[in-house]
């Protein structure tokens, strides 16, 4: 097959969908790889790169479309080269169906096959086709830079010879791809970091990367489907306005990244909270797009409010960075393709009985394929149920019967070590059994010293070792009385080393606790 790759229309988009590395691939799938003249030069993957990559260099658009069995884009079709589609054609690119109904419909007449990238299903296996993951990732940290290049200050904290300079403050609200990329960018540069989300599982993940999460109290699940947050209630919304209201004054940087797919964003970053700002903070709203997070948000615009806060609405943070974003576009489509030719013998096969083909695949063999049949493994486990809270009664009745059990237990097991101990001594010469009957006090006393001590006293490394070397001890103090030499000299050391192993662990042991101790 013959997979071409025009030059985007966007006057802004400088990424391009398919870049020497992801063509090197490809061909090795078996396919022929085709790109019209200068569609990766704002990328900066010049012709010339192409060439030397063995992609042949078309020279117009329509060359490209009409040569190619399969046209891969990153925007969305434009009306004019939706029309180009053909029978038989494949057109691999973002597309967002739920928004382009008009072009599913010509597609579907001109009996084109369309794959959106954006309908992806958010799975594990598909995980290495997730343009939205890997383009929020780019911009989410985008977004960072763009604040550190807007706020005019140091990120981290210093003292210098000149005075002390404090570190910034960055309130990161939602916790997607994106939100956790600002996370982990604003806190590698220094800042002190917030972060909020309504879905209260997230916490471990901000936490994890040294952020502080926000937490409301109060019981509501924000998580929805695919991974993405589900709308707020009302009264959950006032209680987060407030919350944003009161760290409004404190923080120099806000980024935001709330939005569900085919919604407006929510307002979540109100004119007051702007007001409440100090100058020279920064907003960057990377929902721009859908109408922003912010009231003051311009789309694709820098604004300076009243009060001097820099409010930043660019829609195209991955375009900013178009050699990383095309490479790792242009590698989702190109595991795309891998998907689409399991016999690497550049032949397509659309397995539409392929949970991950079948939801990507929105227009296939004259018929609009949108939306899709829900998927066989839903992308998110449904939540365990949480087991009812015992009340204080119930925890008590099962304390005292486990150590009721645990004594019948203990008790069974004396019973049937003296019953072993007893067949043993009817056969057993007497000096053997002298030295069993220690060997076995030695193990149980060894055994109830370590057990009893807390376990915050000892790590489990030493607790083990510890019984060992008391086991050690006493049969080495018992064989010191021995009238050979020998014996006596290697039951001293024996002594000796294991002395200092106890020894050397609770040292140790004490050592650990005092880190944690307050001076």
């Amino acid at each position: 097959m013959k997979i071409g790759t025009p030059k985007e229309l966007l006057a802004d988009e400088a990424r391009v969908a398919m870049t020497p590395a992801s063509a090197l691939q490809i061909q090795k799938l078996g396919h022929t790889c085709l790109i019209e003249s200068g569609a990766g030069t704002a990328a900066g993957f010049s012709d010339a790169a192409y060439a030397d990559a063995g992609v042949t260099v078309v020279s117009s658009a329509k060359d490209l479309w009409n040569a190619s069995n399969i046209v891969t884009k990153v925007r969305p079709p434009s009306s004019d080269e939706t029309a180009q589609l053909r029978d038989g054609q494949t057109l691999i690119s973002l597309f967002f169906p739920s928004e382009n109904e008009d072009l599913l419909k010509v597609a579907s007449n001109n009996g084109a096959t369309v794959m959106a990238m954006d309908a992806v299903p958010r799975i594990s296996r598909a995980q290495k086709m997730d343009v939205l993951s890997s383009m929020a990732n780019i911009a989410g940290y985008r977004a960072t830079i763009e604040a550190a290049n807007n706020f005019g200050r140091f990120f981290t904290g210093q003292i210098t010879a000149a005075g002390k300079v404090p570190p910034a403050k960055v309130l990161v609200i939602g916790a997607g791809v994106a939100g956790l990329a600002a996370i982990g960018t604003a806190q590698s540069l220094g800042a002190i970091v917030y972060a909020f989300d309504v879905r209260p599982e997230v916490a471990e993940q901000i936490e994890s990367m040294g952020a502080t999460f926000l937490f409301l109290e109060f019981e509501e699940d924000g998580g929805g489907e695919g991974g993405y947050a589900a709308p707020s209630s009302p009264e959950f919304r006032e209680k987060q306005l407030a919350c944003f209201r009161e760290q409004a004054p404190e923080v120099d940087i806000v980024i935001t990244t709330a939005l569900i797919p085919g919604r407006p964003a929510p307002k979540l970053w109100l004119e007051d909270m702007v007001a409440a700002m100090k100058p020279g903070s920064v907003i960057v709203d990377l929902a721009a797009e859908r109408g922003g997070n912010c009231d003051l948000t311009v789309m694709d615009k820098k604004i300076v409010s009243e009060n001097g806060v820099t409010i930043v609405g660019y829609t195209d943070f991955p375009s900013r960075m178009a050699a990383q974003s095309s490479e790792l576009f242009a590698t989702n489509i190109r595991h795309l393709v891998s998907d689409l030719t399991p016999e690497k013998d550049g032949v397509i096969a659309h397995n539409m009985d392929d949970d991950v083909i079948r939801s990507a695949t929105v227009t296939h063999n004259g018929a609009v394929t949108y939306p899709p049949p829900p998927l066989k493994t839903p992308a998110i486990a449904p939540p365990k149920p949480k087991p009812p809270e015992k009340t204080a009664e119930e925890i008590r009745a099962e304390e005292v019967e486990a150590a009721r059990k645990a004594g019948m237990f203990q008790t069974g097991l004396l019973v049937a070590g003296g019953l072993l101990m007893g067949l043993i001594g009817l056969y057993a010469p007497a000096n053997f059994m002298q030295h069993f009957i220690v060997f076995a006090l030695s193990v149980f006393v060894g055994f109830q010293v370590i057990w009893n001590v807390s376990h915050a006293l000892h790590t489990p490394l030493m607790a083990v070792t510890n019984a060992i070397s008391g086991i050690i001890v006493l049969g080495a103090l018992l064989q010191i009385g021995s009238s050979s030499t020998v014996v006596v000299v290697l039951a001293a050391i024996s002594v000796l080393i294991a002395t200092i192993n106890v020894v050397g662990g609770f040292m140790v042991t004490r050592r650990m606790l005092q880190m944690f101790q307050r001076s």
